[in-house]
């Protein structure tokens, strides 16, 4: 029935379901599930609440531009910027930011604002895909539709190459490897997210870049992008990232000395620009509050060995 309703009204399934959930699709009255199966010819109402009114306020918050062209902007979002406006979040998001980007000036020298893509939404303008809070690096922002179309569409078809490094907690055997394992709503914390047999196909290649003593540093290739996908992937392999807050336990979820966020950060993207046939290959460096928590491994490594 969601999955109808979703076809017929034109509403994203996630928003339909919500809806059903809330009681808002009926059959004579009686609220639906969204598991349910009827006969044709069925007539079911859904009831669609009005669009709140969202205010964007324009906010001065530094951003790390690392790439730009006349279609996007790739960012180096730092750890704890929130990607878009939601519930509890109106205000000092990457979206705030971008919106309070300094203007630019037309051909007569006026000053103009800065425009984005405006397909995924009025909460999201230029807005391609998102980085979990406490992920630092690598984002792209579209600067008109045609741009955010065509990097949702490659999207899409996995055409963009995401890398990502993650300290893990533990020594990874495989020194190469992928992990495949549907990705859904955790059955007994709706909060978070889990390999459940019922979930979304997922997938994500790893290899190991450095080991060190109780820590293993990987690479990371997102080839589908479900919420929290690394994280619960390399949870259910008995890695969780180094200070993962929801994920992991103990010493994985304190991580080495130093560790005092998430170490987690998209390094590297790689899409065909929107408007031709060149392709965009951008890097960014581990920042430097992660790099600290390598070379103190490194170092009690070597201090080990001497």
């Amino acid at each position: 029935m969601d999955r109808f309703v979703a076809d017929a009204s034109g509403l994203s399934r996630a928003y339909v379901q919500r809806l059903i959930a809330e009681g808002r699709l009926t059959l004579d009255g009686k609220p639906l599930k969204a598991n349910a199966v009827l006969q044709p010819g069925t007539t079911v109402e859904l009831d669609v609440p009005e669009v709140a009114s969202l205010e964007l306020t324009p906010e001065r918050i530094p951003l790390a531009i690392v790439y730009e062209d006349d279609d996007l902007l790739i960012v180096d979002k730092p750890a704890g910027l929130v990607t878009h406006p939601a519930p509890g979040h109106r205000s000092g998001t990457l979206v705030n930011a971008l919106l309070g980007l300094e203007r630019q000036r037309d051909d007569d020298g006026d000053l103009i604002g800065r425009s984005f893509g405006g397909i995924a939404g009025v909460a999201r303008p230029g807005i391609v895909h998102r980085l979990d809070r406490d992920t630092s690096g690598l984002i792209m922002v579209a600067k008109h539709d045609a741009a955010q179309a065509s990097l949702m569409a490659q999207l899409k078809a996995r055409r963009i190459k995401k890398r990502y490094l993650a300290l893990v907690w533990g020594d990874v055997a495989a020194a190469a490897g992928r992990i495949e394992a549907p990705i859904g709503r955790d059955p007994r914390n709706r909060l978070r997210m889990a390999v459940v047999p019922d979930g979304r196909p997922a997938t994500t290649g790893y290899q190991v870049k450095e080991r060190l003593r109780g820590w293993t540093l990987l690479e990371l290739d997102l080839v589908t992008g479900r919420t929290h996908q690394i994280r619960v992937h390399l949870a259910s392999i008995r890695h969780p990232v180094a200070g993962d807050p929801v994920y992991a336990m103990g010493s994985a979820r304190r991580g080495p000395e130093g560790l005092s966020r998430l170490f987690l950060h998209a390094s590297r993207l790689e899409l065909a620009a929107p408007s031709g046939d060149r392709l965009i290959q951008v890097t960014a460096p581990l920042p430097q509050e992660l790099e600290a928590v390598l070379e103190r491994l490194r170092h009690d490594d070597a201090r080990a060995l001497s």
